[in-house]
């Protein structure tokens, strides 16, 4: 048995096929963990919508800010971005029962020493903290108040955690962290605007993992959501965001030996756009 982990797919289901055998996908014992931002931007995120939900057990995936963005226009609490690629999903004979599927994953995962998230966690945030909030809002997506949480969720305020936040600014904050977030201060305090390198990072700002005494930072993190970082892995951090969608490459990591899998991607229109 094995355990791949596998960067943002967002649409591109052939180069996702490649990949499964180029890895030898074995569903009866193998385990895909899939980062998020499976649907969008790409040419076939129905395919890989059904295709991840037909695999039942043999693949844990938590939501990215691109699958939530698909919630939030199915639930008519954002409008269809123009690049976005979601039409055929909310046109599908399936569409409810995919949905519904959707809104039923993990924002967060946590096995043995590895949590993964499709973003990152903030710096206060022990593994044990952010289980339990993750678990706010998976309960809030699931529940008959969703329309209400939907038509709460954009927004980049509060852009930093506090324990005294209540009602829906402390979902937002938990969903901001988990799903946009790339850089932050050392306190905590997060800028959604930046998408590029790190060495273009805002003054004041660093990678959210890079943070000096993190809460989280004995345990290793598996997390996508920044393409322009590029694949990183160190003893504490597993980034798989490769680019596919922009003309890069599709990555899995096998965590029980941290060998590195690739297909090249074919480039999109828009290859030069940081997501």
């Amino acid at each position: 048995m094995a355990t791949f982990a596998v960067g943002d797919l967002q649409g591109c289901y052939e180069e996702f096929r490649q990949l499964l055998d180029l890895i030898r996908f074995d569903r009866s014992k193998d385990r895909l963990w899939l980062v998020g931002d499976i649907v969008n931007r790409g040419p076939d995120s129905l395919s890989i919508l059904r295709f991840i939900r037909g695999l039942n057990d043999a693949a844990i995936m938590v939501l990215g800010n691109h699958d939530l963005h698909l919630l939030m226009v199915a639930e008519d609490c954002a409008r269809l971005h123009r690049n976005d690629t979601l039409q055929e999903i909310l046109s599908a004979p399936d569409r409810d029962e995919l949905l519904h599927w959707l809104r039923h994953q993990r924002l967060l995962h946590v096995d043995k020493n590895y949590v993964m998230v499709h973003a990152g966690l903030l710096p206060s945030w022990n593994v044990e903290q952010a289980v339990r909030l993750a678990q706010l809002v998976e309960a809030a997506l699931r529940s008959g108040d969703f329309h209400n949480l939907c038509s709460h969720m954009y927004g980049n305020e509060p852009d930093h955690w506090d324990d005294s936040l209540e009602g829906y600014a402390r979902l937002r904050v938990i969903i901001n962290a988990m799903t946009r977030m790339r850089v932050c201060t050392p306190d905590g305090k997060m800028n959604f605007a930046h998408k590029g390198l790190v060495r273009d990072t805002p003054a004041g700002y660093l990678p959210w993992f890079e943070v000096t005494n993190r809460a989280s930072r004995e345990a290793t993190i598996v997390c996508g959501h920044w393409s322009a970082l590029g694949l990183q892995i160190r003893s504490n951090l597993i980034a798989l965001d490769t680019g596919c969608l922009w003309g890069g490459n599709l990555t899995a990591v096998r965590l029980e030996d941290r060998k590195v899998f690739q297909v090249s991607c074919a480039a999109g229109e828009e290859t030069k756009r940081w997501q």
